[in-house]
């Protein structure tokens, strides 16, 4: 739950403290509040991906969602995505509740962080208790970010969406 006065909230432990943040990527003085960012490859996009796009909308003042490129794509699952890059932008631009879309080339979380400067990331709880979550919870901690875990909608993902094709 947001508190505006006093910051982002998880289970009653301090997340990010919200007075006058700055836009660093503009320079401008405009205080912005919590930076979210949600990175995903957002291939196919479903009920899961709105569902974690919803939520991290609640939990912020200003939404930034990275498309991570195909090349990117590949490098981490050793595929590429369905849907191309500059058609997963436009999708993400157009459903309204994100602020912003930026490319994400990396699967290293602090790479993006220098250009975005966001509070707090968030991510799948299929994550949460991984060897993969606690590496991204440390290098978050590094800068100053928390990872905040949101349900992972079990019943739909792109990995099954993908599989249903092959069969189709």
């Amino acid at each position: 739950m947001t508190d505006m006065a006093s910051g982002l909230t998880d289970g009653g432990r301090l997340l990010a403290s919200v007075p006058n943040l700055i836009d660093l990527r503009s320079g401008s003085n405009e205080a912005i509040g919590v930076r979210g960012y949600v990175p995903g490859a957002w291939d196919m996009f479903h009920i899961g991906h709105l569902n974690i796009l919803k939520r991290a909308r609640r939990y912020c003042d200003y939404l930034v969602v990275g498309a991570v490129s195909d090349e990117a794509l590949f490098e981490m699952k050793g595929k590429y995505p369905v849907v191309a890059l500059s058609e997963r932008t436009e999708i993400l631009e157009a459903i309204g509740i994100v602020d912003e879309v930026v490319p994400d080339f990396s699967i290293d979380k602090r790479r993006v962080w220098q250009r975005v400067r966001f509070d707090v990331l968030f991510k799948g709880d299929d994550w949460k208790g991984t060897a993969k979550g606690h590496k991204l919870e440390g290098e978050m901690a590094e800068i100053g970010a928390r990872v905040h875990y949101f349900p992972y909608t079990r019943q739909t993902s792109s990995t099954e969406l993908r599989r249903a094709l092959v069969g189709y």
